[in-house]
């Protein structure tokens, strides 16, 4: 077993227990343990003056949850929206407690549970992401899959930084253009 994987699942400690997805071209599969759900794509609200990657906030029952855009989190093109895109609504940790948080995707494929054993570890160079980003690589029916590492991807610490300079660069063109 690779000591740098978290299974964080008690009752399959040996294994990787994951909902896989397309994204572009690219298999990925996110820990279970953070996916709440997932919803159709049934539109979404822009608001503006947000990180490129924020594609806008969804009403889910009364909450309202960001969605980000993973492909241009990823410094990847705005996801094109098709019939299969769809949102998975993730529970993330953070200072305050937990946070829902949406990404699209372009569709679902499975949940697995793979042995951690076939497992590898992140790789230094070739999967276009940044290798903190990555939990791991496994190989599923011949294609490799990015595990996410969904905690340092989507912190949600860091995506609200990236909100505040987003907002105050557009403060500071607001100033200059006065």
């Amino acid at each position: 077993m690779k000591e740098h994987l978290d299974a964080s699942d008690a009752k399959h400690p040996n294994k990787f227990h994951c909902v896989t997805f397309i994204l572009g071209e690219d298999l990925f599969g996110i820990q279970i343990n953070f996916i709440r759900e997932i919803i159709e794509f049934e539109g979404i609200t822009h608001v503006p003056m947000m990180p490129n990657f924020v594609r806008g906030i969804i009403n889910l029952r009364g909450s309202v949850v960001p969605v980000i855009d993973l492909s241009v989190r990823f410094g990847r093109e705005l996801t094109v929206l098709k019939p299969s895109t769809c949102v998975a609504i993730l529970s993330l940790p953070g200072l305050e407690g937990y946070s829902e948080v949406g990404i699209l995707l372009d569709a679902v494929c499975e949940v697995l549970e793979i042995p951690m054993e076939d497992i590898d570890p992140t790789p230094t160079f070739g999967a276009r992401i940044r290798g903190d980003f990555i939990q791991g690589i496994a190989t599923i029916e011949e294609r490799f899959a990015i595990l996410l590492n969904v905690q340092r991807a989507l912190s949600v610490a860091e995506l609200s930084a990236m909100a505040e300079s987003v907002m105050q660069l557009h403060l500071a063109e607001d100033t200059e253009a006065a």
